[in-house]
């Protein structure tokens, strides 16, 4: 199996915009369109395609935060798998996929994600990969998730 995460460029636009999530998942996670115009607001946001054997099967954010008065973060958001590709075992293999990747281009020792709570599903895969809650709420009032490397 080759998996990668690739930058989302012109070539593969049309391929990232194509990606949903199933009904029950909308109101957790934002569309791959409004995740694009996000990242053009927002400078720090480096959004990804993430493929199986050459195919598009998810779609992720990520990216190194400043802040005033700490050292930044990285970030890892809008993390989805495209809803005709879920229950096969792809959430696991990207995110661990993700990590790897976030460990070796920003040298990190911690990894930051956020999500509602009643999210259950990405909240129990989250948990797996050793993400903890830390007590902080982000400014749309997601609990904030932290990964100790």
């Amino acid at each position: 199996m080759n998996i990668e995460i690739r930058e989302v460029t012109s070539e593969n636009l049309k391929e990232v915009l194509s990606l949903h999530v199933s009904e029950s998942q909308k109101s957790y996670v934002e569309s791959t369109k409004q995740c694009l115009k996000d990242a053009i607001e927002c400078n720090c946001y480096r959004p990804a395609g993430l493929y199986k054997d050459g195919s598009i099967v998810g779609f992720a954010m990520y990216g190194f935060f400043p802040r005033e008065e700490k050292s930044g973060r990285v970030w890892l958001d809008r993390y989805l798998i495209d809803e005709h590709f879920q229950g096969k075992g792809l959430g696991n293999i990207m995110l661990e996929a993700l990590i790897t990747h976030l460990i070796k281009i920003y040298n990190c020792n911690q990894i930051y994600l956020s999500l509602y709570e009643d999210n259950k599903r990405a909240l129990h895969l989250y948990q797996k990969f050793g993400f903890q809650f830390n007590g902080e709420l982000d400014i749309n009032g997601e609990k904030v998730m932290v990964k100790v490397l």
